[in-house]
């Protein structure tokens, strides 16, 4: 027989900036891999501190198999800018067909330039990042003017 080898696990999840607690979803999530989620609310609070507290920020969360942890915090999702340059509490339930907000190309390319800070984008142009950002706002009902 052959010794499995532990590996680490990465863990997603949405978490407030500066509010972090160890109480679901955080402490649940963390505590089934064994990490004392204090720490991490600790250091992730501390970490955000410098954002507008209770931005939503997706966090990549490596759990090593010693029970240590690392974490990568990204940009808030598109949806949430687009939501909030719009003055809009929720998107619309028919896209395509229902407007419930608007937006300027300014703000679309402001949003990409935050956005453009993240791994997985960083080798788009902006006007790729932006094309995108229009993408998500027809999803929500919300419509780009000049």
């Amino acid at each position: 027989m052959s010794k499995q080898q532990a590996v680490a696990q990465v863990v997603r999840i949405l978490i407030p900036a500066g509010k972090a607690a160890p109480t679901p979803p955080v402490g649940p999530v963390l505590g089934a891999r064994g990490v004392k989620s204090m720490d991490f609310c600790r250091e992730f609070n501390a970490r955000t501190a410098h954002i507008e507290p209770g931005m939503p920020t997706p966090t990549l969360i490596t759990v090593q198999p010693d029970r240590t942890f690392s974490f990568v915090i990204k940009t808030p999702p598109t949806s949430y800018f687009l939501k909030k340059a719009a003055g809009i509490e929720k998107g619309t339930g028919k896209p395509g067909h229902e407007v419930v907000g608007t937006v300027s190309l300014k703000h679309i390319y402001e949003i990409a330039k935050i956005k453009a800070r993240d791994d997985n984008v960083k080798h788009l142009r902006l006007e790729a990042i932006a094309r995108t950002i229009v993408g998500t706002a027809k999803t929500l009902g919300v419509q780009v003017v000049p």
